[in-house]
């Protein structure tokens, strides 16, 4: 199964949105069915991205997924593609320059557009006086 970096956006959103104090289950994002969404959650989880997975099967089938919070790795991710026209931004840069989509990847661009965006506020900032 091939790693789908939206979805795995989405499915950091939906965590934030709906985690409060117990494990998610059989998260559902539109578009996308049960397996496909808990294998993500799966390597989310791998990747050190939410705290808790697990999983059920019965008859060679998934019956239930579920899911705990996002850990602060996870939270520092989201942050750097949480809006969308950065997260836009990021993908374009990165298909353009024809680089991987992987994590390091991604966390790299976003960081450099946010730093961009962050200058150019300061900068414009400063030369009116210090008013927004």
């Amino acid at each position: 199964m091939k790693r789908d970096m939206d979805l795995i956006r989405l499915i950091l959103l939906k965590i934030e949105e709906d985690y409060v104090s117990t494990a998610l289950y059989n998260i559902e994002i539109d578009g996308y069915d049960k397996e496909i969404i808990a294998y993500h959650c799966k390597i989310l989880h791998e990747a050190g991205f939410i705290s808790e997975y697990g999983s059920q099967y019965a008859d060679n089938a998934l019956q239930r997924f579920g899911v705990g919070s996002l850990t602060w790795e996870g939270n520092e991710f989201l942050d750097k593609i949480r809006d969308n026209s950065f997260w836009h931004k990021t993908k374009e840069v990165i298909t353009k320059k024809g680089l991987p989509m992987i994590v390091d990847t991604i966390k790299s661009v976003a960081t450099a557009l946010i730093t961009s965006a962050t200058e150019g506020a300061v900068t414009a900032i400063i030369k009116n006086g210090g008013q927004p």
